[in-house]
């Protein structure tokens, strides 16, 4: 069975940095999935917003509460202030919900690595301007990358195991 990779905070994918990826990775993985016919997963928004608040930007502007994580997927409640690196998940195709913010994402292309002090970023992909209410999904393996933050923006992310 596959497992979900997970990032910390999006910021340091397996693809582009696997020793620093791997030494992040968390000591327990991620449990199983809810088995069918269990009560759904619940979080109040006064649940995420209390830990958005709390959390201490990290030096790359992001905060993440998350809602749950199992082997099948994960859910959290991310808040940007600035573009951090590109990155591309093997193995996990996610959807983007904009609840707050405006800004620039760009996808696809090819992922550039981050050197001589500069971030990881994308050549030839689509740039696509956002804002509040929109939806993206980034298949998996595809580099991504919110290379313009105008408005911070907050965000829920769903990332799921992609199928083969």
């Amino acid at each position: 069975m596959r497992r979900l990779i997970r990032c910390s905070l999006c910021l340091i994918c397996v693809s582009v940095m696997p020793s620093i990826a791997a030494a992040q990775a968390p000591a327990t993985p991620p449990g199983p999935a809810p088995t069918p016919g269990s009560p759904a997963t619940f979080k109040s928004a006064a649940d995420i917003a209390a830990v958005l608040q709390k959390a201490n930007a990290s030096a790359t502007g992001t905060s993440s509460s998350p809602v749950t994580t199992n082997e099948h997927y994960r859910v959290s409640v991310l808040t940007r202030s600035k573009p951090a690196g590109a990155l591309a998940h093997p193995g996990n195709t996610e959807l983007l919900y904009i609840t707050e913010g405006s800004g620039i994402i760009t996808t696809g292309g090819t992922l550039v690595p981050a050197s001589g002090g500069k971030p990881a970023s994308i050549v030839n992909g689509v740039e696509q301007r956002f804002t509040k209410g929109d939806v993206i999904i980034v298949p998996v393996g595809s580099p991504h990358w919110f290379s313009v933050i105008d408005v911070p923006v907050t965000y829920l992310e769903v990332r799921w195991v992609a199928p083969k």
